[in-house]
């Protein structure tokens, strides 16, 4: 998987919009696949106006919680936002995610002034999902 630290290096060499979203959508197609039985309702996210999932996988160490996602769209410049979601977020404790403001990443990537504003709603829609997973799991481990 594409870290976001790949990404935002990305993002730096890449001037053009044109080739900004095509590499976002090149990101899309490296996601790992995600079994058809996980395009559920309940790993649905709501407020995305492509349909979007995401199934969390909570691994334990002994520690805190890690939580893992695999994600998925149909759209195919959405699945390269899921993947820079994942890249920012899977593999993390609930603290480290919760420390995590994706909105200035974002911003950093010139996401506001870029997508519609049906994509940054599903934006949001994805990062306020994965914030919830993680204060609940920080619920659970107290």
């Amino acid at each position: 998987m594409t870290t976001i630290d790949e990404i935002r290096d990305n993002f730096e060499i890449l001037d053009e919009w044109d080739d900004r979203y095509r590499y976002v959508i090149e990101l899309g197609r490296t996601l790992e696949p995600m079994p058809e039985a996980e395009h559920s309702a309940a790993n649905k996210v709501n407020g995305c106006v492509s349909q979007v999932w995401l199934q969390k996988l909570v691994e334990r160490d002994g520690g805190a919680p890690i939580l893992k996602y695999r994600g998925d769209s149909d759209a195919h410049i959405v699945r390269g936002l899921v993947a820079i979601v994942l890249a920012l977020y899977s593999g993390r404790t609930p603290q480290q995610i919760l420390a995590t403001d994706a909105i200035a990443v974002f911003d950093e990537f010139g996401f506001r002034d870029h997508l519609t504003p049906q994509r940054s709603n599903g934006l949001r829609s994805m990062v306020e999902r994965i914030k919830t997973d993680a204060k609940e799991a920080l619920a659970e481990a107290t």
